[in-house]
């Protein structure tokens, strides 16, 4: 891929972007239902709960009309559950080490900014690329994407104007949607866990190895 667009920064989602976290969140998932005696998930069944934070997820894991109170001690134990465990399976995805390395060799901004709660983002950065990244900010300071605000407040943090980021993720409605809501350029990636079909109609950009960023670099 060839383009004359490049840009000053790079923003990440990270489940389904920089990482592949599905096998962990499927396991801890199924680890806490079991806990409090619900029944089990299929992966794809899981897959299709991810993307919208971690209350979404446990809520529509967790049976139908299950008490607040309840859902919220179910999401307590899932987070100590992650923490003890949660790195077990998880990967980059293949050329994207070595493509973060490249962007800050040539002088790029890095940032990460997830719908993952913020304390996950944090320890999951600091367990693969301690250091690394210029900015991590997810869910509970600033409210989930597509809302603006949490892109907007990378933004500032990087001390880099919206329109000179290129923000990357593997979702049309949250990731493409909160790209475009805060100005920046919103680049599709088409090996995460969201349809291509609809990354196609709502990208600036679609990329199939991580190595092709480089090309907005």
């Amino acid at each position: 891929m060839n383009t004359e667009q490049t840009f000053d920064a790079f923003v990440f989602d990270l489940d389904g972007t920089l990482l592949d976290t599905l096998p962990d969140l499927v396991s801890v998932t199924n680890e806490t239902l079991r806990r409090f005696g619900h029944p089990e998930h299929m992966r794809d069944e899981i897959l299709a709960m991810v993307g919208n934070g971690l209350r979404s997820l446990i809520s529509q894991a967790v049976p139908a009309g299950l008490p607040d109170e309840a859902v919220e001690e179910e999401l307590t134990y899932w987070k100590a559950a992650y923490d003890a465990c949660g790195h077990a399976k998880t990967a980059f995805y293949p050329g994207m080490r070595e493509t973060l390395e490249e962007l800050k060799t040539r002088g790029k901004k890095l940032a990460v900014f997830s719908n993952k709660f913020d304390g996950g983002v944090k320890d999951v950065m600091a367990h693969f690329m301690p250091g690394f990244m210029d900015f991590e900010l997810g869910e509970g300071p600033v409210p989930r994407k597509p809302d603006p605000e949490g892109l907007l407040l990378v933004a500032r943090m990087l001390e880099i104007e919206p329109s000179r980021i290129a923000y990357v993720g593997d979702s049309a409605d949250t990731d493409m949607q909160v790209a475009h809501n805060a100005g920046c350029f919103a680049i599709g990636v088409s090996w995460g866990y969201q349809p291509v079909d609809r990354l196609r109609e709502t990208a600036d950009a679609l990329i199939d190895r991580p190595a092709q960023l480089l090309d907005f670099a």
